[in-house]
């Protein structure tokens, strides 16, 4: 995480890990990108990814959670 916040990289995972850590500490970065759900295989989500990514960009930017469910995405921005 402190990699990622001292580069300006989004961190992307599947893992609630990483979300936990960004609650529990109250950080206001790095911009979390996690997946939910069974289907994460690159051809399974590719396409809801590239729409979110789209959609949320500005936010991810500032800093944010972005959440991507099968069917929906939603992003919080943090501190969480």
């Amino acid at each position: 995480m402190d990699r990622a916040v001292a580069n300006g990289y989004v961190v992307f995972s599947h893992a609630l890990d990483f979300s936990t850590m960004l609650a529990l500490t109250h950080a206001s970065g790095p911009s979390l990108v996690q997946l939910r759900g069974p289907k994460v295989l690159p051809e399974q989500i590719a396409d809801l990814l590239i729409q979110s990514l789209d959609r949320f960009h500005v936010d991810l930017e500032a800093g944010a959670l972005l959440l991507i469910e099968p069917g929906r995405s939603r992003v919080r921005i943090l501190p969480l």
